[in-house]
């Protein structure tokens, strides 16, 4: 531990739209130091994701909203640096929810360990953390693809999106991918090996997806709504599942966001369900990090990542991140 201070992201201001740096302080805070039973953690990597945006809103959704002053929510990957905990020692490498900060205490419970020589350890909150797990357990006990289905899903170079696609192609399914511009198109198409990939940003975007999906489609991984849920609306088959892990492209609009009428959903005998990640949970331990360490390992599933340095650097970070200006999961790299 080389810093003197906790630096910590804190929220001054609910957004009005997109978020802009005004809306955040970046401070400075004593080190807390940690009680009985407890651990002082220290942030090595904090993951940026668009479900943050939602609780920047000052209402409550699945979770608790934000309240002014409070610091930013978000996932981290942190070393152990004080124990008064049997279970921790220090050194011990973990999956916190320590928020935009440099330092916080724990109370060692919601930890999960990590194994620093079997992947790189950002992974933790990237592939084999939060937004991969959102991608497996999304896909496969909601979207259920059969070998020959098609499998479309946007934001595919994304975190969530290029890992549903992926294991859409492992289960035998066919994987087209929809993203925004020539480089993530090609990432998409020619590094994790979808089968055909759509630029949303194409003037002639639906005909082209129309055209990926000549057998319609069968699962559609929703993460964005706007303009692709309306071009995916008609292509969907009877029987189409939909699992909804997010609606990124309304999160700065006021209203109620995409949807997908009843009439639509009747007649077509939709399966369509919203879901967190948490409510698989039992899944995560072994199955999906067995699962997807294998994978990665014999190259089946591939990521990027788009790291980040300094924790100054999150809210303009964050607010590229809701325009679609990373490419690959988006971490911060907070302490080496």
């Amino acid at each position: 531990m080389t810093a003197t201070t906790n630096r910590r992201v804190v929220l001054v201001s609910h957004p009005k739209g997109k978020p802009t740096a005004e809306n955040f302080r970046i401070e400075d805070a004593p080190i807390p130091t940690p009680g009985d039973g407890e651990l002082l953690l220290e942030t090595l990597f904090l993951s940026l994701d668009p479900y943050m945006r939602t609780r920047m809103n000052g209402t409550a959704t699945y979770a608790a909203a934000l309240e002014l002053g409070d610091v930013m929510v978000g996932g981290t990957v942190a070393r152990v640096e004080q124990s008064n905990h049997p279970d921790w020692k220090e050194g011990d490498v973990v999956v916190a929810y320590s928020g935009w900060q440099s330092f916080a205490i724990s109370d060692g419970s919601n930890l999960r360990r990590v194994d620093p020589d079997s992947a790189p350890v950002s992974t933790a909150v990237g592939v084999l953390g939060m937004p991969g797990f959102t991608a497996y357990a999304g896909l496969l006990e909601i979207g259920q693809p059969k070998a020959g289905e098609t499998v479309v899903v946007a934001a595919a170079s994304g975190a969530v999106g290029s890992v549903v696609g992926q294991i859409a192609r492992i289960k035998g399914a066919r994987a087209v991918g929809i993203a925004g511009g020539p480089e993530k198109c090609a990432f998409v198409k020619d590094e994790l090996k979808f089968d055909a990939v759509v630029d949303h940003r194409a003037p002639d975007f639906a005909e082209q997806l129309a055209k990926a999906c000549p057998d319609g489609i069968d699962v559609y991984f929703e993460n964005v709504g706007g303009q692709v849920l309306e071009a995916v609306k008609p292509l969907l088959n009877n029987f189409a599942r939909i699992p909804v892990c997010g609606l990124m492209s309304h999160y700065n609009d006021a209203g109620a966001g995409a949807s997908i009428d009843l009439s639509l959903t009747l007649f077509k005998s939709l399966t369509v369900r919203g879901f967190l990640q948490n409510e698989f949970v039992e899944r995560l331990e072994p199955t999906f990090l067995k699962e997807a360490a294998g994978w990665i390992k014999d190259g089946s599933l591939r990521y990027r990542e788009d790291i980040v340095e300094g924790l100054d650097k999150a809210p303009e970070a964050f607010i590229g991140l809701l325009d679609g200006k990373n490419f690959g999961k988006l971490v911060v790299r907070v302490a080496e």
